[in-house]
């Protein structure tokens, strides 16, 4: 059973790995993110140059750097802090399961989805379990019923629903009930029941009806990123991009009836914003977000070789070689580094894409 870290190349790899169990049932799983962030991610710079600016460890009080190997945690309980070593974090962590056990099965139209986290799709080990997968999964979508089962992956324990969609199996991590906040208490201007006349009410169920569409996720996308991404490129051409409408403002309540009654104008004529957003979808050229992404996990894959192959050559190296070439390099800290911080050191300048070379700044 093998764990490993989350991917970031372009093939997708297992999570974690293990024995969904269920009653006497064992069926060998993989699990696989099944989302992922398009961030457009931006570096520091100085102003005016070309210099990344880096963050460094330094003690608040003297401002000196701090090196890892001196670094504690410490829990603050108002007036002291209890320091814990990492160490004994490590004595007190659970192991990482092998197998994720089924204690119960739920009704899904139970499960609130304000409980639902992060989705993952689980696969058979093999072909071989093909089998036990199909059934799992048929008894699932008939019964309409989710797994609940906890299982710890990462140093840390996680409560999970398995069910089937599609026609996969998904696991969904689910939040602890101590970690949903209470709304009452979160939102000071909640209204306790306020009074709404019929008149209005029955005017915005008019309007809801109208605006009424089919749910098709492909119809919506980040118009933020895209213009942000239209910003970068316009910039680098030497153009300059349109900036963004202001917000709407808010309705005044002597207006509401006549503001619900102009969106039902508007909706029925085909101007609402589910028409628009369906147009746009149909008209909008094809962005350059993903070949965006393409690039930038590319660029991450071959950052990821280069530095697997530094520390294959750097591990040949005595400690007094590592020192005087974390020396040439500048490597910050060096002085108070074992032999394999200073291997990780130099791994990481080694697979830095500039490799030292200055870029290209546009402002």
């Amino acid at each position: 059973m093998e764990e490993t870290p989350e991917a970031e190349d372009v093939m997708a790899h297992a999570v974690w790995s293990g024995a969904l169990t269920f009653g006497l049932v064992a069926l060998p799983v993989q699990m696989f993110s099944a989302t992922e962030s398009h961030t457009i991610r931006f570096n520091q710079l100085q102003r005016g140059t070309s210099d990344r600016v880096r963050n460094k460890r330094v003690n608040e009080r003297t401002g000196e750097e701090v090196p890892l190997t001196e670094i504690v945690k410490g829990y603050d309980m108002g007036d002291d802090y209890v320091v814990v070593e990492p160490g004994e974090l490590e004595e007190i962590a659970p192991g990482r399961s092998k197998s994720l056990e089924i204690s119960g099965f739920v009704d899904l139209d139970t499960i609130d989805p304000i409980y639902f986290d992060k989705t993952y799709y689980l696969g058979p080990k093999s072909q071989e379990y093909a089998k036990v997968y199909a059934l799992l999964h048929e008894a699932l979508s008939r019964s309409n019923r989710a797994g609940i089962a906890t299982f710890v992956m990462r140093n840390r324990e996680y409560l999970v629903a398995v069910k089937a969609e599609g026609d996969i199996l998904t696991l969904h991590t689910l939040h602890w009930a101590d970690e949903i906040r209470d709304p009452r208490t979160e939102i000071g201007t909640l209204p306790e029941r306020a009074k709404v006349a019929e008149r209005e009410l029955a005017t915005a169920v008019q309007l809801v009806e109208a605006l009424s569409v089919d749910w098709d996720p492909e119809t919506y996308h980040d118009t933020y990123q895209e213009k942000v991404l239209e910003l970068v490129q316009a910039k680098r051409a030497g153009g300059t991009v349109e900036k963004s409408e202001p917000a709407p403002r808010s309705t005044n309540v002597i207006d509401l009836m006549g503001a619900l009654q102009a969106s039902i104008d508007k909706a029925k004529s085909g101007g609402g914003k589910a028409a628009e957003a369906a147009e746009e979808a149909e008209l909008r050229p094809p962005v350059q977000l993903k070949d965006a992404a393409e690039k930038r996990r590319t660029r991450q894959a071959a950052k990821k070789g280069a530095k697997k192959s530094a520390t294959a050559e750097l591990e040949g190296l005595s400690k007094t070689e590592l020192y005087q070439r974390a020396t040439d390099a500048g490597i910050p800290g060096r002085s108070s580094m074992s032999r394999e911080e200073l291997v990780k050191a130099l791994a990481s300048h080694a697979a830095e894409p500039s490799g030292g070379r200055r870029k290209k700044r546009v402002s």
